[in-house]
């Protein structure tokens, strides 16, 4: 769908990304899309009240007050009651709906300023006793359920995620050699862009209380850019004895939030803001839930049709990194051009916080297009399910 007014975004900041159980993991995921909805409203130069709608994507419902993530974190930093939150979950895609969701509610005359965001604490997926609240039989085991990797498994063909990959590992012949070889690219790439100060205009610090009092935490816990082929080359599949998929070649399992602000074009005048960059269009497709991690191709595809645009207008692409085999399969079939994609490294060096990666991408390539005066970028993602997301950008300065 490509959009017909102009529809903005106008600043975006993001939590980095903790590690599992590590920097974030007391931290609950409305607290982290507070701290990512402040810091993205005072970048805007907006007032809290000018705010029209919030949407917040999530998926874990991690916490106690998980319900009200949108609700809370738009109450939090100071944005009226009488403004409307929804909270969504598109699963992996869910940090892109957000800002799909909130451009249609622009698009369509409902609102003039969304604020949209993204937001996951893995590290406090709880354990869930089922069937136990009207009582149990005797002598019945009482079994917990590891709420996290439920929510990673496909119950409708009863298939890991992991296992989707592998699938794709197969479909496009590609080697634990191959993934590797990627997992180490993405790490790499995160070490340059981070020595570079790539992620300084997005990246809002999070105040941490210790024992020694309170610590700023402003750098993504889980990339390892030293990590060699030999030592991920002896991490042990996972899915499959002669699989693709390890640890080290994976998205990480993390915590962490984004937003992005989005205004009209007639609000970015009467509030005297300055826009990233201009939201071009979008897709949102299915495709075989076996091989879920398909997904961005025809989203891709799709978006860029509406734009009337091809890959090759592209100066940025990103495709969010839920495994390597995943990735490579999409850059084979899509023909990405390997020095335009993931050029800072993906989701197996930051993670992969399931409500907020979406959301990250965009916030990242409306940055980058700016900071480097580029001129469009395409972001997707793959979903579990089967399907894919995808959004078109363009500098807002051409």
């Amino acid at each position: 769908m490509s959009l017909k007014r102009g529809i903005f975004v106008v600043s975006a900041k993001r939590t980095p990304f903790g590690a599992f159980g590590g920097a974030l993991k007391d931290i609950n995921a409305t607290e982290l899309q507070a701290i990512a909805n402040k810091a993205t409203i005072e970048a805007a130069g907006i007032q809290p009240e000018n705010v029209d709608t919030v949407i917040v994507g999530n998926v874990m419902q991690s916490s106690a007050c998980a319900a009200y993530v949108s609700r809370h974190s738009a109450l939090k930093v100071g944005i009226p009651q009488h403004v409307p939150a929804l909270t969504v979950n598109r699963l992996c895609g869910s940090g892109f709906q957000s800002v799909i969701s909130g451009a249609q509610e622009l698009e369509l005359g409902i609102a003039e300023v969304a604020l949209c965001g993204g937001t996951e604490n893995m590290s406090q997926a709880p354990y869930a006793l089922r069937n136990s609240r009207f009582g149990t039989k005797l002598g019945m085991d009482l079994k917990l359920e590891d709420t996290l990797w439920a929510g990673l498994t496909d119950q409708y063909i009863k298939t890991p995620m992991g296992i989707t990959a592998e699938n794709l590992a197969v479909k496009y012949k590609l080697t634990r050699e191959d993934t590797d070889k990627y997992a180490q690219q993405s790490q790499q790439r995160w070490g340059e862009a981070q020595r570079n100060g790539r992620f300084a205009s997005e990246i809002v610090p999070v105040p941490i209380k210790t024992r020694k009092g309170i610590k700023e935490f402003s750098v993504d816990e889980h990339p390892r850019p030293e990590v060699t082929l030999a030592q991920l080359g002896k991490l042990p599949n996972v899915f499959k004895k002669d699989g693709t998929v390890s640890a080290g070649n994976a998205s990480g399992v993390c915590d962490g939030a984004s937003a992005v602000m989005l205004a009209t074009e007639e609000a970015c005048v009467k509030y005297n803001l300055t826009p990233l960059a201009r939201l071009v269009s979008y897709n949102s497709v299915g495709c075989d839930p076996s091989v879920m991690g398909i997904g961005p191709v025809p989203a891709v595809q799709n978006a860029l049709k509406a734009a009337n645009m091809t890959l090759a207008d592209m100066d940025l692409c990103e495709v969010n990194e839920a495994f390597a085999s995943q990735f490579l399969a999409v850059q084979k079939e899509l023909g990405l051009d390997n020095d335009k994609t993931n050029l800072s490294g993906g989701a197996i060096a930051l993670g992969h916080p399931l409500g907020a990666s979406g959301n990250r991408i965009t916030a990242h390539l409306a940055h980058q297009l700016k900071n480097q005066n580029l001129k469009t970028a395409v972001g997707s993602a793959c979903i579990g399910g089967g399907q894919g997301i995808a959004i078109v950008l363009e500098n807002a300065s051409t």
